[in-house]
């Protein structure tokens, strides 16, 4: 859980420096958004929710 909540707020702090600097403009950054939390609700959620956490507990390994 805690990667979780640490993986949202880096993102959404990325999308924000992104947009401020002019290298995302805003509407397609919420199409991105809303695209997100209409997979989330898919049948795939699971598995990319999985490989998420291998590669962050292969990440974790390596530190």
């Amino acid at each position: 859980m805690a990667l979780t909540v640490s993986l949202v707020f880096f993102a959404g702090i990325l999308v924000v420096v992104l947009v401020r600097t002019g290298y995302l403009r805003l509407w397609p950054a919420l199409a991105a958004v809303l695209f997100g939390f209409s997979l989330a609700s898919t049948g795939i959620a699971p598995a990319i929710n999985s490989t998420v956490g291998g590669i962050a507990g292969w990440l974790g390994t390596l530190g």
